[in-house]
């Protein structure tokens, strides 16, 4: 514990540290996502036929001779992990994963909100549904039987994030969560088709992990942060 100091520049130098804290802590709240997600008002998931990144609806006139197709695919199920960057990992595959012939969207959605903090306080569903194709769009991709598979590259801490732990480390034990940016791979395939699509995706989560419990997802960020 910090000796109150007698000289007289020391309640100044307090003050400013608690304000440094405050202000780092404001920057990871930022970064995680949180500050925007717990001031919107009314944000539902979309529900119109437009796909989300990441996700080209199959159309029939891409089909062509009859080839290989995956074997159906089980919903996914977070990991039992404390590092924040392995979870982001698995919850990036994850968001970019689907199978149309396995499950429904709901299930899907469903599922998907199972990798979420059970904290309400810092939870963003609505970020994890707006991952998951619309209904709309989902009757029309099942009927290709469409399939996205994800291939994870790499997980990392946002270059402002690591700045903000290294200036004051203790700033994150409020609500334990760190921002983890993941890059990789979606492949599509559909029913008929020889060959399908792949694109790059990369994508910047919230993820919590407090001491001695198995880390959780908060949230998708709007923008990838670097």
């Amino acid at each position: 514990m910090a000796q109150h100091s007698t000289h007289p520049g020391g309640a100044s130098r307090v003050r400013r540290r608690a304000l440094l804290g405050t202000a780092v802590l404001a920057v990871l709240v930022a970064l995680a996502g949180l500050a925007a997600y717990l001031t919107r008002e009314g944000r539902s998931p979309s529900d119109t036929a437009s796909s989300p990144p990441g996700s080209p609806m199959a159309s029939s006139s891409s089909a062509a001779s009859s080839g290989p197709h995956t074997r159906p695919r089980a919903l996914p199920v977070p990991p039992k992990t404390h590092d924040p960057i392995t979870y982001g990992k698995a919850a990036a595959a994850a968001l970019w994963s689907y199978d149309t012939r396995a499950y429904s969207q709901p299930e899907l959605r469903k599922a998907l909100r199972g990798w979420l903090t059970t904290e309400s306080k810092y939870a963003d569903p609505a970020s994890v549904d707006q991952a998951v194709p619309s209904a709309v769009l989902w009757k029309e991709m099942a009927a290709n039987e469409q399939v996205a598979t994800a291939k994870v590259n790499e997980g990392h801490f946002p270059h402002a994030f690591t700045q903000a732990l290294q200036d004051a480390p203790g700033a994150i034990t409020q609500a334990y969560v760190y921002a983890v940016t993941v890059s990789g791979k979606q492949s599509i395939r559909w029913k008929g088709a020889s060959a399908g699509g792949a694109e790059s995706r990369s994508a910047t989560l919230a993820v919590q992990c407090r001491p001695n419990h198995p880390c959780a997802l908060v949230g998708v960020m709007p923008s990838v942060a670097p």
